[in-house]
């Protein structure tokens, strides 16, 4: 009976460093582009994962840095969130992507050439090759002008059209960075350079379009000044 116990225990421990040296041996493995496996996204290839990321493929499994790969594809291929991680079984590479949703139109100058994408609800700018097939005509805003730094009043105010009355149609930043609104009714809205106003010129804009309904207010805007949100100004047609 011992002498089986110990024969159980040697082959136990047999199978625990066979196991453990096949699994250090693999992880000496070289990584190949074809054993990248992307799964969440048909929009991006193997070879998109290897042309974005700093990593030089062939790479051994055991040198591939995960957290750095996984930033260099969210923010290179503009996405929502990216998990990569080494694996045995299959050998390779899993690269699980999800990608961002539009809900604008928008463009941006980057060397001094437009280019055109779209944002999402973060304000995140997503090239046309980076976003899903999407319907452009459900797409009601227009974004002029993105930069990185714009990012956060652009989300503010995205939300902000889903939950007040207005209906933003078009955003513009300057090259300055001065900030115009269109809106369906209010027409051309100025805000200015503070974003730290934006929330309080949100709530005035929804409360002058609920004001301005109520009491039916028949002339044609022409624009509203908001820079100084504390002295509205509205300029209207002259008959």
């Amino acid at each position: 009976m011992k002498i089986q116990t110990k024969i159980n225990n040697r082959s136990f421990l047999f199978l625990i460093l066979f196991s453990t040296s096949f699994i250090s041996l693999a992880t000496l493995k070289k990584v190949n582009i074809e054993d990248i496996r992307i799964s969440g996204s048909q929009l991006f290839s193997q070879n998109d994962v290897a042309n974005i990321s700093t990593l030089k493929f062939p790479i051994r499994l055991i040198f591939i840095e995960t957290n750095l790969l996984e930033k260099e594809l969210k923010q290179n291929l503009s996405l929502k969130n990216v998990s990569v991680s080494r694996q045995i079984f299959p050998f390779g590479l899993k690269v699980q992507v999800k990608t961002r949703t539009p809900i604008a139109y928008g463009e941006r100058i980057l060397n001094g050439e437009k280019i055109s994408g779209f944002i999402d609800k973060d304000g995140i700018f997503i090239n046309k090759q980076n976003a899903e097939e999407i319907d452009l005509s459900r797409l009601n805003i227009q974004i002029f002008g993105w930069k990185e730094r714009f990012k956060a009043t652009l989300s503010e105010i995205l939300i902000a059209n889903e939950n007040y009355e207005f209906e933003i149609v078009k955003i513009t930043f300057s090259p300055n960075g001065f900030l115009t609104l269109e809106e369906k009714d209010l027409k051309k809205i100025f805000l200015g350079f503070n974003p730290n106003l934006i929330n309080y010129q949100l709530q005035i804009i929804d409360n002058l379009k609920n004001q301005l309904k109520k009491n039916n207010f028949s002339e044609k805007i022409y624009n509203i000044d908001l820079t100084n949100p504390n002295k509205p100004k509205i300029k209207v047609f002259k008959p």
